[in-house]
């Protein structure tokens, strides 16, 4: 091919290899579950899906972006600011549905999702929103467009099914961490973690 018909600027853009993000996590008992219910349901679906490890079981509250070749320092430093800013008591979440974030007939996430039980939830990611942008973090990270839907990733590939109820997922959530996902590699590392205590 002539070398002339390349166009600068259309290149492929490079693959990212970093996320970062914020999360809450369940205690351990809780994770653990969860897990066995993933299992569960996998195990009915008869798909090779595999559940997530009791260890990535979480719940995202904003997704700050993901990057190529590492993590942006002003991004980091940002979200740093922003999370040491929250003052927010402990409160409870509940997740009480199996829900498909498939779209038929191609495969996705199976989740926990929960009604009134995911209220505190909801709080701390308009909190998180507000501090990000006090903090001076670039992007618009939360959008009215795309409405914030608590969730815990059970296994990724799965079929689509109907929502249904099941036993409530309960625990007190009292820390919010700040993220590093390497993608691809199934890895999150904490990169700060803070508490959320009652006000004085």
């Amino acid at each position: 091919m002539p070398e002339q018909l390349w166009l600068p600027g259309l290149e492929a853009p490079p693959t990212p290899t970093d996320g970062l993000f914020f999360a809450v996590f369940p205690d351990a008992n809780t994770a653990a579950a969860i897990s066995k219910l993933a299992q569960q349901l996998c195990a009915e679906t008869r798909v090779r899906s595999k559940p997530l490890v009791a260890g990535r079981l979480h719940v995202t509250l904003l997704h700050l972006g993901n990057f190529a070749g590492g993590l942006p320092r002003d991004k980091v430093d940002a979200a740093m600011r922003a999370g040491a800013s929250i003052s927010m008591a402990p409160f409870t979440v509940e997740f009480d549905a199996v829900s498909s974030f498939a779209s038929k007939p191609r495969p996705g996430p199976l989740v926990l999702t929960g009604g009134e039980g995911v209220a505190g939830l909801h709080a701390l990611h308009g909190a998180l929103g507000h501090a990000l942008q006090h903090a001076g973090f670039a992007e618009r990270v939360v959008s009215n467009a795309v409405p914030y839907t608590p969730h815990v990733t059970l296994a990724y590939g799965m079929p689509w099914v109907a929502a249904r109820p099941i036993e409530s997922a309960c625990w007190n959530v009292r820390e919010f961490a700040l993220m590093h996902s390497l993608l691809g590699r199934t890895r999150h590392v904490a990169l700060a973690r803070w508490p959320l205590v009652m006000g004085e």
